[in-house]
């Protein structure tokens, strides 16, 4: 459980540096480099991403049941991840409607993955690690939406960057059921859907 807990605090606490310390970053930027700043920030979050996996699959062989979630909301968060592949494959190009109506899709699409895992789950190790990325969206959601624009252009949105954001995240989804789920977590989404 600590080496779970270190790999959330450095992944999102790397995540968080432009929530909670957007003028330190600015000056970590201009010191260092772009590059070399990309570089340590990368290295960082993941570290703290294989500390995350690891720690994650030793807590959960022996996490406490807080509650048993009714068969339904497995079904609801398998649909709300088609929405959170959507969103996830909308953050490029910058040019399709969802970007565009939405702003951050990324964010949007993490906030609905945390939700809809939380709903289907209810042990310890799951209410930690989804609660966190959720509040962790949430205060990243606000943030983002606080920064001014980087850019005084607006792109015109382009319905086959579009369709293509929609296909490819439905494509995804697919993927993740049939299989990819179950491959990467250990957990297959159709076998918990009829349990």
């Amino acid at each position: 459980m600590i080496i779970f807990i270190i790999g959330i605090i450095v992944f999102l606490g790397s995540h968080s540096v432009r929530i909670f310390a957007d003028p330190w970053r600015t000056r970590m930027i201009h010191q260092l480099g772009e590059k070399k700043w990309k570089g340590l920030y990368s290295l960082f979050s993941l570290f703290g991403f294989i500390l995350l996996i690891i720690g994650y699959s030793q807590a959960r062989q022996n996490t406490i049941l807080i509650w048993q979630p009714p068969i339904f909301m497995t079904h609801l968060a398998v649909l709300l991840n088609l929405f959170t592949f959507i969103l996830l494959a909308s953050s490029a190009p910058n040019n399709n409607a969802i970007r565009l109506k939405l702003k951050h899709p990324m964010i949007l699409g993490v906030k609905v993955w945390a939700l809809a895992h939380l709903l289907a789950n209810g042990s310890l190790i799951d209410l930690i690690l989804f609660g966190s990325f959720l509040i962790w969206a949430v205060l990243d959601f606000r943030s983002a939406r606080n920064r001014p624009n980087s850019s005084n252009e607006t792109p015109v949105i382009s319905l086959k960057a579009t369709l293509i954001a929609i296909f490819f995240g439905i494509a995804v989804w697919l993927a993740f059921i049939f299989g990819l789920h179950q491959w990467l977590i250990g957990v297959a989404p159709l076998a918990a859907m009829s349990h």
